[in-house]
């Protein structure tokens, strides 16, 4: 499938997908998000696909929403139920929102972020599962000074990543913080050199495409994701039923096998 704001390349079991509108800092358009939710759901669905990499084209991860749709929205544009209604029945409610769908996906989600991530930009990052940063990013959230506020869930999300108390200011200030910064409190996990952020994303997702289970992989990310509603009660139940699943997945008998043989490990999946 051909995209026009976005670009999605796949090899040795990884989907990179990058928003592709540079002139314009990667603004999202309603032909972008679209494209977007079309790609991550093909690359989802995709057996030759892992992994994700999300990243943008040019100096810019994602700028925020386009100033010149935000202008142009109507009234029927920002009905809260038309922003929020559910997309799949089969998944939980609360990953089921306009932009928050990547918690749903299967496969691990890591953002690449390569410069700006603004307002939405930096939402889709935090709904990835991991977050490597070029050391000459940028991070905002940007909805104060536009007359707005939490969006999206980011009230939900940010406080779990880098704690209430520097949620409340990023949000409260829509200040702009650097790589550093950004690292110290938690908001990404890897920073390295811009000119190797790509190589690197791809080096470490090729490890988890090639040298891990997918179906660990699977489980695993969807234990993650349910944990905030769990006591620990429930989340050791679920852990110890798919503990057996697992024993009785070809997975686990081929990471068995490849460990004893000393050879590189063939995972499928199942």
């Amino acid at each position: 499938m051909s995209y026009e704001q976005i670009v999605l390349e796949v090899s040795d079991g990884v989907a990179v997908l990058s928003f592709n509108r540079p002139d314009r800092m990667n603004a999202l358009t309603a032909v972008m998000e679209a494209e977007l939710r079309t790609a991550m759901e093909a690359c989802d669905k995709d057996d030759g696909v892992r992994v994700i990499i999300l990243t943008g084209e040019g100096r810019a991860f994602c700028a925020g929403m386009d100033m010149d749709e935000l202008e142009a929205l109507a009234p029927d544009d920002i009905r809260a139920e038309r922003w929020m209604r559910p997309y799949d029945m089969g998944r939980r409610s609360d990953y089921q929102s306009r932009y928050g769908y990547f918690p749903a996906l299967s496969k691990p989600v890591i953002a690449a972020i390569n410069g700006a991530a603004a307002g939405l930009g930096l939402i889709f990052s935090l709904y990835s599962d991991i977050r490597f940063a070029a050391n000459d990013a940028v991070f905002v959230t940007a909805f104060a000074q536009r007359g707005l506020i939490a969006e999206h869930g980011i009230a939900w999300i940010l406080p779990r990543l880098v704690g209430p108390g520097h949620a409340a200011d990023l949000l409260y200030s829509s200040r702009k913080i650097d790589p550093a910064e950004a690292l110290s409190m938690g908001l990404v996990n890897r920073v390295v050199h811009a000119d190797s952020l790509l190589d690197e994303a791809r080096a470490y997702a090729r490890d988890l495409a090639t040298l891990v289970s997918p179906r660990s992989l699977r489980v695993m990310k969807r234990q993650l994701w349910e944990s905030p509603y769990q006591t620990l009660a429930e989340a050791t139940q679920l852990a110890n039923a798919e503990m057996v699943e697992s024993f009785r997945s070809d997975d686990f008998k081929e990471g068995v096998s490849h460990f004893v043989e000393k050879r590189p490990p063939r995972f499928t999946g199942r």
